[in-house]
Formats: C-alpha cells, structure tokens, sequence
C-alpha cells in the first residue's frame, strides 16, 4: 500500500512538516505516548533525522510507502551521520530505533487526519536484524573495588561513593538518579522513590554501605556543596549547589572506574547491570528483579539470565576437574568464555 492511496485529503506537495505539526507531535508524545522528557528528546531527534533525508531527496510526507523507507534505511546505514567530519552510517540498533520513532510519527499523523491508516510498513513485514549484544557488568570484587576508589575526606568525594553505592545497590538508570531529590529518599526504611521510564514511580531498596555512604554524604557532604537542605531539592549536587548533570555523573563513574584499575568502557549502566547479575547469582526471583529495574515486561529481564549461565560455563571448564582432556585441554570446542564474550569487564 502506497502513502498516496492511503493519503486523506492532503495536498501532494505539502512540506516535510511544519514548527506547528512537530509541536503538536511533541505533545502527542509527552501527553498521550506518557513519553519521559528524555525519550521525547530521542524521538524528536530521531524524527529530524528523517525530514532531513526527506529535504534533501525532495520528498514530502505523503510520499510515505515501503519503497521510501527503504530508500530511508538505505541512507541511514550509509551516511545518516552528519556529527563528524563525514558523513557515515548509523549502528543498526540506532537503525531499529528511528524506524520506531518514524512509525510513531505516522501513527500520530494518522491521529490528525492526515491518512485513513499508517502507509509505515510494519516492523514484521520490514525488518532490521540487530545483533543484541549482552549488556557488561562487574564481577564482585571489581565492584568492591570501584566503589572503594573515591575519597571520603571530602565533600565531592562522599558524594561520589554515595552515587556509586545508589548505582549499585538499586540498580537505577542514569536519568533515574540524576532526577532524585533529597525527599525520595526514605532513610529510616531504606527505600528510594524512583521515577523511571514514563514517569513511572517505583520503590528501590538499599542495603548497608549505601545507607552509610547516604547518611555521610547528606550529613557532611552535601551541606557543604548546597546552601538549602530541603526536602524539594537535588539528592546529588555539584559544587554550585545545582543538579548534578548526567555528564557529570558518567564522568564519575568512568573516573573512579579508570582509578580502580578497571578496563574501559564502564558507565552507569554497567553498575544497574552488575546489580541484576549478582541478583540473579543469588538465586533472586526474576520477576522481584524485574520490579526493582522497573521493567515492564520480564522478558527485558530475561537478558540476564544468559549472562549468568555464561558466567556458570566460565567458572565449570576453568575450574571444575573433569571438565578437561587428558592434556589439561578443554575438550569442548567451544571453550571457555572470554571477557569479551561475557561482557565483563575486568581488568
């Protein structure tokens, strides 16, 4: 089916889009899609990505059938990145993702009478194969030794163990603990309110060494680093009091990971990664981990059960006695692991 034969009433040589329609889209998103400020953000991008292709091949968004998009896809694999010093193409996850942001702005002009139903081919009739790789995580002592590494004799410092410690014990998203504020934090019962994808609320807990590095943080640290106290503010702030951003706090994570003598590559996500898989290692129930990630379906959980039972290979062919030949060599050919297969960063 052709954008033309699916097109309601809408003139052939209507622009790309206009500041008007991408307003209403903006708040399509944010009102009816429940979309985060983050992910709208990603969505917008992505959709100016695609008029960009459409300004330069003259096309305009009535034009939309399954030829398009794979002339679309074409350009976006090849030279749809204009952020260096040439044009290249995207990853193919990026791929997968701005076909879903462009199927979501058809479906919203379908909302505003522009079609009788979307011309976007579905996703099952056109599809992209993405390789998903296993998310990295920590090994145990590696995490010991990453949340060791910052200095508690100062206020940035205390802060900075604090962040870690969050990260870990809770397993929140970067945007999640950028958004906490001294308020959701409920001290005499361990638990943070958290706000994830959607503005979706759900309770994390926390053990011990968090609670100690939160209490020393907003007892020594952050009075130091914000003049105002009140429940109404930032939990993490910089050293002029404001929020901390999210490109400080991966900085954080990436310096105090460098510090430890950890390989490089570690972010924030890493450490909710590491907080699922020693989850999982302890024979945690996989759907308490899923509402402690704030996932909405346990099949996003799942993921990590594959890292687990390679880890499990790993520690039966280097370890277990019969596991090898006669020589001493792994008698099966696939061997064990290495840290790039697990997604493990070690040093």
């Amino acid at each position: 089916m052709t954008g033309e034969s699916a097109t309601v009433g809408v003139e052939r040589d209507c622009g790309p889009a206009t500041p008007a329609l991408l307003e209403r889209y903006g708040r399509y998103l944010t009102g009816q899609r429940a979309l985060s400020d983050n992910t709208r953000r990603i969505y917008l991008d992505d959709l100016h990505t695609f008029l960009r292709y459409c300004r330069r091949k003259g096309l305009s968004l009535t034009d939309m059938d399954r030829q398009m998009v794979r002339g679309y896809v074409a350009y976006l694999a090849t030279e749809g990145r204009t952020d260096g010093d040439r044009p290249r193409g995207y990853a193919r996850v990026s791929i997968v993702r701005k076909l879903t942001a462009l199927r979501t702005f058809y479906n919203f002009l379908v909302q505003e009478g522009w079609f009788e139903f979307t011309p976007v081919p579905s996703a099952r009739s056109l599809s992209v194969k993405v390789e998903k790789p296993l998310p990295g995580f920590l090994g145990k002592k590696e995490a010991t030794r990453l949340l060791d590494a910052p200095d508690d004799d100062t206020p940035t410092g205390l802060r900075d163990r604090a962040i870690l410690e969050v990260l870990y014990a809770c397993g929140v998203r970067l945007a999640e603990i950028e958004g906490m504020n001294v308020g959701d934090v409920y001290r005499n019962r361990q638990e943070i309110l958290v706000r994830g994808k959607g503005n979706k609320e759900r309770w994390t807990l926390y053990g011990e060494p968090a609670e100690v590095a939160l209490d020393n943080y907003l007892t020594d640290g952050r009075p130091h680093l914000a003049a105002d106290a009140s429940g109404a503010e930032p939990l993490f702030v910089n050293r002029y009091g404001g929020r901390l951003s999210r490109r400080s706090i991966e900085k954080i994570v990436s310096n105090y990971a460098a510090r430890a003598g950890l390989k490089e590559g570690i972010h924030p996500h890493t450490l909710r990664h590491s907080f699922a898989s020693h989850m999982l290692e302890g024979d945690a129930d996989l759907r308490v981990i899923q509402d402690l990630l704030g996932h909405s379906s346990v099949s996003t959980t799942q993921m990590y059960t594959h890292i687990t039972k390679q880890e499990a290979r790993r520690a039966y062919l280097d370890f277990h006695p019969m596991a090898a030949g006669p020589g001493g060599e792994h008698t099966d050919d696939g061997g064990a692991a290495d840290d790039d297969d697990t997604g493990a960063a070690r040093p």
